[in-house]
């Protein structure tokens, strides 16, 4: 068993190689990528292409060390919601016939299974019932690489699940998948949130992009109940949940149209 306590948002999901997914000749620990270098790394390059292109103005220094606690409190409460995730019992349901697929195709299975959980699980986050253990994600004013690390224990362990239910799956792959996801999964976090823009509408065919995820942050209601696609675009064209780029007018503002006591905001109640 591996896992990095690192991972990605608005889907923060654990990556961790489970006896229940069988994986075939895990890499060693030699060859393990440390995930904690890998997301400085990863932050880095992501700061680099919003100083060279910012998409708006922002002063780092005024939200940089807020979302450094958020980074901290995240790790321990993934640490935390794991011991109970990894725990949920989930039946082999990969057909037998399928035993043989190519890791590939397996990896390709694992994430549109995935991706399909986390947009009804973030729907579901945008209900008045649960939208509570939501609001801290949807906090900053300032949209940058960092800021999407904002999210509360519950959150944290609804959007798990996804994965958690994902990984039969890959019953039987190759090690290499895991290191996949884990990188794919830091880099998606960078990206939705990521303060570049360009004119991406052919990617957003596909997948989700910066400016694509920037509309479901607009401080506007009716703004943060469209595009709520993780990976894929697929799944708001589908299900109504869908609001073009190019339609929006003026700038984008982004943060809460409510006052919530901090306290609550951050244990999401």
């Amino acid at each position: 068993m591996y896992r990095t306590s690192i991972d990605s948002n608005p889907g923060v999901r654990s990556v961790d190689a489970r006896v229940i997914a069988g994986a075939s000749n895990p890499w060693s620990s030699v060859y393990m990528l440390n995930p904690y270098l890998l997301f400085w790394s990863i932050g880095l390059l992501f700061f680099v292409a919003e100083w060279l292109r910012p998409a708006r103005k922002i002063t780092y220094r005024a939200v940089f060390w807020r979302d450094l606690l958020a980074l901290g409190a995240y790790n321990l409460s993934f640490l935390l919601v794991v011991q109970v995730t990894d725990r949920i019992p989930v039946p082999q349901y990969l057909p037998v016939a399928l035993y043989n697929l190519p890791t590939a195709g397996k990896l390709l299975l694992f994430y549109i299974v995935e991706d399909f959980g986390l947009y009804w699980v973030h729907r579901l986050m945008h209900t008045r019932v649960v939208w509570p253990i939501h609001r801290w994600h949807h906090s900053p004013t300032s949209l940058y690489w960092l800021a999407g690390i904002r999210t509360t224990i519950p959150h944290i362990a609804l959007f798990n699940v996804t994965y958690v239910a994902a990984l039969p799956l890959l019953h039987d792959a190759s090690g290499w998948a895991f290191q996949v996801i884990m990188v794919e999964h830091i880099v998606r976090n960078n990206w939705m949130h990521v303060n570049v823009t360009w004119k991406s509408s052919w990617l957003e065919w596909v997948f989700v992009t910066p400016r694509y995820h920037h509309i479901h942050h607009s401080s506007d209601p009716a703004h943060q109940v469209k595009n709520l696609g993780a990976l894929l675009t697929i799944w708001d064209r589908l299900f109504g949940t869908y609001y073009n780029p190019d339609d929006v007018t003026g700038e984008l503002k982004f943060g809460l149209s409510e006052r919530v006591n901090p306290v609550r905001l951050v244990i999401g109640v």
